[in-house]
């Protein structure tokens, strides 16, 4: 397969620990080629979406650390149905270009081309709304701008979790005390005084065990989760947020959860899904690019790149071929 990768800028990525680049090694391991190009390098001409795109090839024993772990070879112009497979895997901020990118590759599908996760499944599943349509699995949440909506949840549910719904990372997330004396001001400042919408859900004591990034791939779960435990005093597991990830055997609970929600996700268009699990509870699900495949790996000895390059070779082949342009 010729697969292309719509990342963001190579020097970027931490080569040792970052989820693309395993999934590259991964497909290059099993004879697959690779091309990348950035999501500004999307365009539309004539109604074919067509990218500027570079091949890559990952150099052997390069220090993972470094910088020199591939080499570009020419750029090319080519329409996505050039391709066998395109990767989606910008990281969010989920923006208007975002938005956008997600309509250029809904149309390159109906053209032929093979994009994971697909075009429409990514920006019809909003990683922090999503869970909406799964009330039985998660803690009681609030969607809303409305100040006095918030104050009365916070006063219902006492500890609340409240954050932005285009956060990452752990960014903007508070924890609003039973008498927090900063209430006012920090659903003033998340809702931009009522006109942003927000989320605030119960807090959650089993946070201190790790808030679990549950993978499914091709909707069956990797047998192992990477439990994102906060440091002492912080509430945010986030690794971007300082928390220590420690792989685990997926327990009974997030297996039952990633069966239920696993074929539901695949059949949507949605190849690579990541879950967060607090406890008993779905918190989110993820969709643009989920990560924590090399944690895992390397902790465990499962090879999660190489079974999503399996997965991701079942899916090109269940799909019909795609046609130039």
């Amino acid at each position: 397969m010729h697969v292309l990768f719509i990342v963001d800028p190579l020097p970027a990525l931490k080569a040792y620990k970052d989820t693309s680049v395993a999934m590259m090694r991964a497909l290059v391991a099993r004879g697959h080629r690779l091309s990348v190009a950035m999501q500004g390098d999307l365009y539309v001409i004539d109604g074919t979406v067509r990218t500027a795109s570079r091949p890559i090839e990952l150099v052997p024993d390069a220090d993972p650390h470094e910088h020199a772990w591939w080499k570009e070879g020419p750029e090319g112009d080519q329409p996505l149905t050039a391709f066998d497979a395109v990767l989606m895997r910008k990281d969010p901020p989920f923006d208007m270009e975002y938005v956008y990118s997600t309509h250029l590759m809904e149309r390159a599908e109906a053209q032929g081309a093979r994009v994971f996760n697909s075009g429409a499944a990514i920006r019809n599943h909003p990683e922090k709304l999503a869970i909406a349509e799964f009330p039985h699995l998660t803690v009681p949440t609030l969607v809303t701008r409305d100040m006095a909506r918030l104050r009365a949840f916070h006063n219902e549910y006492h500890d609340v979790i409240v954050k932005p719904l285009d956060g990452m990372g752990g960014t903007g997330i508070f924890r609003l005390a039973p008498k927090e004396a900063n209430l006012n001001a920090i659903l003033e400042t998340l809702t931009d005084n009522g006109q942003r919408s927000i989320m605030a859900q119960r807090y959650i004591p089993e946070i201190l065990q790790g808030d679990k990034r549950v993978l499914l791939i091709g909707g069956e779960p990797v047998p192992y989760c990477l439990a994102r435990i906060p440091q002492a005093g912080e509430t945010r597991g986030n690794l971007a947020a300082g928390g220590r990830g420690v792989a685990q055997p997926l327990s009974d609970r997030d297996l039952a959860i990633a069966r239920e929600l696993g074929p539901k996700l695949a059949a949507r268009g949605l190849l690579l899904v990541g879950l967060d699990v607090i406890g008993d509870y779905v918190t989110e699900i993820n969709v643009t690019s989920p990560t924590t495949f090399c944690e895992i790996t390397e902790q465990t000895g499962f090879d999660v790149g190489a079974m999503f390059a399996r997965a991701l070779e079942d899916a090109v082949a269940a799909k019909p071929e795609a046609r130039s342009a």
